[in-house]
């Protein structure tokens, strides 16, 4: 791959739950120009230490860059780049499609397909919630859209890698 072939990249970045840690990585990307595809801060299984999933389209000259500039930054004790045969990735999702009682089956149907689940149900619409890579996400709004969607909400993507490797802090 050359160095300027732009690819969706994940990177894991491990920091101390300090307030103004998320300012500090999105001002990070502000400041250098990069694109963000989304970004998710979470607790981990370890008191004081929050993990960001950041994703973002870039080359590898860009993604070099982006994780020394990461480094950089006082309250960041890991970043790795997660690559994507070794990674679980998951996003979520909750749609209002409209459903009345002529259509519901086939909407609750289609849900269903999908592993999605009905979360709410009112008399002319029903909420999904699914979870699922991007490409499942989008078939599923796909399959729903002649239905009418009335309301779309997406979370940022987390991922973990397979396996026994953790990514705790390095010491």
């Amino acid at each position: 791959m050359a160095a300027t072939d732009i690819t969706r990249n994940t990177l894991s970045v491990l920091v101390q739950d300090v307030d103004g840690i998320i300012s500090r990585v999105a001002g990070m990307f502000t400041r250098r120009g990069y694109s963000l595809v989304s970004l998710v801060s979470a607790k981990t299984e370890t008191e004081g230490i929050n993990r960001i999933t950041v994703v973002v389209d870039a080359n590898e000259l860009v993604i070099e860059q982006i994780t020394k500039q990461l480094n950089k930054i006082v309250p960041v004790l890991k970043v790795v780049r997660l690559e994507e045969e070794t990674t679980i990735a998951r996003g979520i999702m909750l749609v209002k499609v409209n459903a009345d009682i002529s259509n519901r089956p086939q909407v609750v149907d289609a849900a269903n397909i999908f592993r999605a689940r009905v979360v709410d149900v009112a008399q002319e619409s029903v909420v999904i919630e699914a979870t699922g890579t991007p490409g499942k996400l989008r078939a599923l709004l796909d399959v729903l859209e002649p239905f009418g969607i009335r309301e779309l909400i997406q979370s940022g993507q987390i991922a973990l890698n397979r396996g026994p490797k953790t990514m705790a802090p390095s010491k």
